[in-house]
């Protein structure tokens, strides 16, 4: 079955896996997903994530959650931009996330970038999720 939104489906199982506890995930990959962990992994809210292969020759990626005192360093995360309803932003539009404490990732023609390595860069986008 095909997934009509893949990146909402990572930041589910991103989000499932916290709330359980677990330290490793799996989702299956593609560029787009690796290009928001690497934003995620820069800004601090995982540990790493790795690409392999699994059985019939697909891609896999394992990412590793990261904690701190027990409890996720990821409170929220929400995508923003769905496959029904896109949202794209301005660099004079685009705000600081919960007064700096999150980000949004956005799909710039940078490349995956957080919001503040937007607003350094003078791009905007579409606003891909937002992480607290």
């Amino acid at each position: 079955m095909a997934l009509s939104d893949p990146l909402g489906d990572m930041l589910t199982r991103i989000r499932n896996g916290q709330r359980a506890g677990q330290a490793v995930v799996n989702s299956p990959a593609s560029k787009l997903r690796a290009n928001v962990l690497e934003v995620l992994k820069r800004e601090g809210y995982i540990r790493g994530f790795e690409m392999h292969e699994r059985d019939g020759g697909k891609n896999e990626l394992s990412i590793e959650l990261k904690y701190y005192e027990g409890e996720g360093v990821i409170r929220t995360i929400q995508r923003i931009s769905k496959p029904g309803r896109r949202v794209y932003t301005g660099v004079s539009d685009l705000k600081p996330h919960r007064n700096g404490l999150g980000i949004s990732i956005l799909s710039t023609p940078s490349g995956v970038l957080s919001d503040h390595e937007a607003r350094s860069q003078n791009v905007g986008g579409e606003v891909l999720c937002q992480i607290f």
